[in-house]
């Protein structure tokens, strides 16, 4: 018996294809350049092969049974596998990656990073295929927290970074470039204990009362812990929209990028308390590390990588990445 794997080739799914389309052996054959029996003596070696029957013999015209129906829908896919890899293969060639991975901290707007999603998958790079759009790199983001996100770079997890720390020492390899500086505020719901105190809120006084914290990612690297005081209690959760929901609830206290609950504040949700200790302002950075793509004449770095630090470079890009965590930022003004 021959083997289904020597039988089921690319020509072999794509003449099922137009057997099926066609409705008959003949008009398949006029299609494709061959005479009927050759097609006839491609579909046997087929059935056996596999041991099925693929076309219902009772029927004069090409009707295909379950099994057929079956081989076909798979061999469709198939074959858009197949001419996705080759499409891809020719991506890589002309310098493409195949997956950018960037890592993402918590603070940083979600609304502006998917419209910079949402850009770059507008593009269509020239030479390819036409009717498919979009550079055909894989995006991938990760969401990180504080020392997790610088990890996921210096790691090889990530290609680029958004919100790093720009106090980080970058290593060999890698660039850190200022993406601009986060305010934090100090904030309360309007019926925790703290709100209606009327002066600066001492270390003495926090201590009394719970804090919310966003966990470090960091798996490797030595977590780092923001404003919160020895022996104090600590309700900790995963993600920044996380730490806001317990904020609200009244469920403790704590530091927040004030353009993340701007709105909150604003409505009377959340309110802005002053404190003794200074106040934070973090400086963030984005960082990469390039990739080689080929030989010598070949870019050192990605385009999709180079595309994201283009648009990195505009100031307006900056400023949303911290800023605009509410309203959506036209498309354009990226």
């Amino acid at each position: 018996m021959l083997n289904a794997r020597n039988v089921l080739t690319p020509e072999a799914l794509a003449m099922m294809d137009v057997i099926a389309r066609t409705g008959s052996f003949a008009a398949a054959a006029r299609e494709l350049g061959k005479v009927p029996s050759a097609l006839t003596y491609n579909v046997r070696q087929l059935e056996d092969a596999l041991d099925v029957l693929l076309f219902d013999r009772r029927s004069r015209q090409a009707k295909l049974t379950a099994a057929g129906e079956e081989l076909l829908n798979e061999g469709r896919r198939l074959l858009e596998q197949v001419d996705a890899v080759a499409n891809r293969v020719k991506r890589v060639a002309t310098g493409w990656e195949t997956q950018l991975t960037v890592a993402v901290d918590g603070a940083i707007s979600r609304v502006t990073m998917f419209e910079i999603c949402e850009a770059f998958y507008a593009q269509c790079p020239r030479g390819d295929d036409p009717d498919r759009s979009g550079p055909g790199t894989r995006l991938r983001l990760r969401n990180e927290i504080l020392a997790g996100t610088w990890e996921a770079l210096v790691n090889g997890q990530a290609d680029l970074a958004i919100g790093v720390g720009m106090e980080q020492t970058p290593p060999a390899g890698v660039q850190l470039q200022t993406l601009g500086t986060l305010p934090f505020v100090f904030v309360v719901a309007p019926h925790h204990p703290l709100a209606a105190i009327d002066h600066a809120i001492t270390d003495a006084e926090l201590m009394r009362h719970r804090a919310v914290a966003v966990a470090d990612s960091a798996q490797r690297l030595a977590p780092l812990t923001v404003n919160l005081l020895p022996g104090q209690d600590v309700f900790t959760v995963s993600t920044m929209p996380a730490k806001i929901e317990a904020l609200l609830r009244c469920m403790g206290c704590g530091f927040i990028p004030e353009p993340m609950v701007r709105e909150h504040i604003a409505a009377g949700h959340l309110v802005v308390k002053t404190v003794q200790r200074p106040q934070l302002n973090a400086r963030m950075g984005y960082a990469w590390r390039g990739a080689v793509v080929g030989g010598a004449r070949k870019p050192q770095m990605g385009l999709a990588l180079r595309w994201w630090l283009d648009q990195l470079e505009s100031a307006t890009t900056r400023k949303a990445l911290l800023q605009m965590h509410a309203s959506r930022v036209p498309l354009g003004s990226l």
